[in-house]
């Protein structure tokens, strides 16, 4: 039978290296001693965002048409595959610039026009409302919103939205004003002289 051949390995200090492989005995194998200096460095991970712009309003994140930085596995896993949302790209920018300013010139448009008709309702003066007459002063009835909105559409062919109308109750005959609110910026007076028939 063949013996079996033990192999040992042991670190010594002396730069060399022994082996002997004959066979016979305890056969040593000499490595060098060496050192090694390891030097970890920590990075933090790097956080991957992606510029989205949302094509729909999502919950908790954010309207439609609004520029987002997303972290880019909630876009890939989610964001993308759903439609709510795609990669902004050059061109994709400037489209969405132009839309924004096509938007910002309408707004202008209507503001523009509010106060044109603010300046006509300035310059007609008092539109005059009859009613039916009772005792002293008082009338039957009251000045609505709705008069004011016919009146104005009556004798200045302008259609008015009666809930942007506010005037005080009248129930007597007199001189009101009422406040037409034709934009967020624009607020028209509007004199209303009340008479009894």
């Amino acid at each position: 039978m063949a013996s079996s051949t033990a192999l040992s390995l042991s670190w010594s200090s002396s730069p060399c290296w022994g082996h002997s492989f004959n066979g016979g005995g305890n056969e040593t194998l000499k490595v060098a001693e060496r050192r090694f200096n390891f030097e970890v460095v920590s990075q933090k991970k790097a956080k991957k965002l992606r510029k989205v712009i949302l094509k729909e309003d999502v919950t908790d994140l954010g309207k439609q048409g609004q520029l987002l930085d997303v972290k880019a596995g909630f876009f890939r896993n989610f964001l993308l595959p759903t439609g709510k949302a795609q990669l902004m790209t050059p061109l994709l920018l400037k489209e969405l610039k132009m839309e924004d300013e096509r938007i910002e010139a309408e707004k202008q448009r209507v503001k523009e026009e509010a106060q044109q008709l603010a300046m006509i309702f300035k310059s007609v003066g008092a539109f005059k409302v009859k009613r039916k007459g009772g005792k002293g002063k008082l009338i039957f009835g009251s000045v609505t919103a709705q008069d004011v909105v016919d009146i104005i559409k009556s004798q200045l062919q302008r259609d008015i939205d009666k809930r942007l109308v506010s005037l005080p109750e009248i129930r007597e005959t007199g001189e009101y004003i009422a406040e037409l609110k034709l934009h967020p910026d624009v607020t028209a007076q509007v004199k209303i002289n009340v008479f009894a028939n």
